[in-house]
Parts: structure tokens; sequence; C-alpha cells
């Protein structure tokens, strides 16, 4: 399929924040509008962590979520174009499984990750946010919610 850029990274910032909302993390806003350093964000608020939460698990799978929604859509892995996602994640799986064992938890979350993306209500948000994010370029988190509350409803009423 022939996807142009700006799709691509809608529906990669989507991801992310789509993960984010069903790991519990607040999402500020989403922007698909390029600077310096990158072709979109997706921003955070502060989360409230409960003690028996895996933080490091969670910030994975949710910058996972980037690059799973962004191959869903486009049917490949853009692993250049998230250089940055790919960076964090590194960092992250060798803080919790040692430099030899990193790639094989960053595999396993990579799939976790596609697994909760191909939830019918998860999925349809990610369209919903992206299609969205093609409209304005920039949308804040609590449409970026709505969308998600909204797609997750219907998938529910099926």
């Amino acid at each position: 399929m022939e996807t142009s850029s700006d799709e691509a990274t809608a529906y990669h910032e989507a991801g992310h924040a789509v993960l984010a909302l069903i790991l519990g993390r607040p999402v500020r806003c989403v922007t698909i509008v390029a600077d310096r350093e990158s072709l979109g964000v997706c921003e955070f608020g502060k989360g409230v962590f409960r003690p028996s939460e895996d933080w490091l698990e969670r910030e994975i799978l949710i910058a996972l979520g980037g690059l799973a929604a962004e191959a869903r859509f486009t049917g490949n892995y853009s692993w250049d174009a998230a250089a940055k996602d790919q960076k964090y994640v590194r960092r992250l799986a060798e803080q919790r499984a040692g430099e030899r064992r990193a790639e094989r938890l960053q595999r396993r979350l990579l799939t976790k990750a596609e697994h909760l993306l191909d939830d019918e209500g998860h999925w349809h948000a990610v369209e919903l946010i992206a299609a969205e994010l093609l409209r304005h370029r920039e949308i804040s988190g609590r449409t970026v919610r709505h969308l998600f509350e909204r797609a997750c409803q219907e998938a529910t009423d099926g």
C-alpha cells in the first residue's frame, strides 16, 4: 500500500497515544507537525503510578506502540524513522534484562503491543485519532481520550 509520510506519522503517533491510554497514562497532546528532531510527537501528562505497576514495561509498550501501529497500517516496520523510540526502548530493555537478553525482551513486548492494538476498539481508536491528526495536524489530549472512548464503546456495542 502506498502511504504518505503524514499518514504513516499520524498512525505512528496515534499508536503511542492509544497504548498510553490502554495502560493508564494520560495524553496531553499529539501532533504531526514536524520539527528538527521528529516528524511528530505524542506528549504525555503526569500519570499516577500504582505500587504494583510495572512502569518500565509500560514505557516500553507505549514507545513500541507507534512502531506497531505504523507497521500495521503501512505493512512494514520503519525502524529508521523510529530511531528515537528504538534507542529509548533499547535502554529500558537493557536496564530490565541486561545487554544479552534485551533484544528478546524487545521482541516479546513488540508482540504484546501488537496484540493490544489487535483489539477491535483499540485499532478503531488508532484510525480515528490518525484521521483527526491528518485533518488538524495537532489535537489535544482531551480529543484523543474522547476518540479512544468512542472507539471502544462502538466496538462494545458492535
